[in-house]
């Protein structure tokens, strides 16, 4: 079978899916087309213990990083979303399809990777991926050619043709990829699918995912706790925190000062740099690496800073519009509802509630 230049076969390339609603979000200034999920008002008890607070979201297509710490409710809320999990209130829908009515049809659409390992003790890993393909409708020969198929992508040798439970960490965590993957899925969801890899195992995690999304059309929602997964991968972010929502919004609006700034480097001294730009009547913020934030200057305006560089004979090293770090917005919303830095990030979290 021909193939699409990446490992999977050219049929994956062009695989549609037919979604049979079709939701227009006003959400933040930007309007989402064909919303993979959108559900509202899921809370979860467990033993009384609320696990999941009234939560409303809303999953466009592309990649979506699910970010929290440990015990914020990522798992939980995946386990909700496939019915593994049965919640105390909350409707939607996922893929067009009814939430939680059609569970069954939602989870035939679903490729499930989870946190814990699951497989079959004796199994090699060819059988294994063979076993998920047939579970999922395909015939005997076809599902062990999807299964080559699959463990070829995931850069499997001849390994495949051993017992899973001699499998390393980040075999397992492929081998439990291929799996989620073998039926062709229009969504996949990916609970902490780096945990365990090392740096080579990690960038080729994510370049897998990343081909999927950029070259099939698959949408991807990954539950992380790894920051720089979602900063490599991600269009969009969903924060969780305590079992709630905190932000809804696309990376690039979280990313986005509020107003226009440059981050500079500079070689040796920069205090001259910083009083010219001060009296200018410009914010400046210096950065423990001593760097410098030029706060309302617009990257236009860079001609400015080089005259000012010029007169103050500084040396500048690099000059470039800056970002928020999704690291400081992340610790920041941890802490509490009130803490949301950038001005797209506090409508979304009013949006997602």
């Amino acid at each position: 079978m021909m193939e699409s230049g990446d490992g999977l076969p050219n049929h994956c390339a062009i695989a549609t899916v037919t979604i049979h609603a079709c939701f227009v979000i006003h959400y933040v200034g930007v309007v989402i087309i064909d919303a993979v999920v959108q559900v509202e008002g899921i809370t979860k008890l467990y033993r009384g213990v609320p696990a999941l607070r009234d939560v409303s979201l809303t999953v466009a297509p592309g990649i979506t990083g699910l970010l929290g710490p440990n015990g914020s409710g990522k798992s939980t809320m995946i386990k909700a979303l496939l019915g593994l999990v049965k919640t105390q209130s909350g409707a939607g829908q996922v893929l067009g399809h009814t939430w939680p009515g059609d569970v069954r049809q939602i989870r035939d659409l679903v490729g499930y990777l989870p946190e814990d390992d699951c497989y079959i003790t004796g199994l090699v890993g060819v059988e294994s991926v063979a076993l998920m393909a047939r579970l999922s409708g395909l015939a005997g020969t076809e599902a062990l050619r999807r299964a080559h198929e699959m463990m070829d992508f995931c850069d499997f040798g001849e390994e495949r043709y051993r017992e899973i439970q001699s499998y390393s960490t980040g075999m397992r965590q492929k081998l439990k990829f291929a799996q989620a993957l073998v039926h062709d899925p229009p969504l996949m969801i990916l609970d902490e699918p780096t945990t365990g890899l090392d740096p080579d195992q990690r960038a080729a995690m994510l370049s897998r995912i990343g081909t999927l999304a950029r070259r099939h059309g698959k949408s991807v929602i990954l539950s992380t706790h790894i920051l720089p997964d979602v900063r490599a991968v991600c269009d969009n972010v969903i924060i969780l925190v305590g079992g709630t929502v905190r932000v809804v919004d696309s990376l690039e609006n979280l990313s986005r000062p509020s107003s226009p700034t440059l981050h500079v480097t500079t070689l040796g001294d920069s205090s001259g740099l910083v009083a010219k730009a001060t009296d200018a009547g410009f914010l400046v913020l210096q950065s423990d690496d001593g760097s410098l934030r030029i706060e309302g200057i617009e990257a236009t305006d860079t001609e400015r800073v080089w005259q000012w560089a010029a007169e103050t004979q500084t040396s500048i090293r690099r000059m470039q519009p800056a970002l928020n770090s999704l690291d400081k917005i992340f610790m920041d919303v941890a802490k509490g509802p009130q803490s949301l830095l950038t001005n797209d990030a506090t409508e979304s979290l009013n949006a997602g509630q």
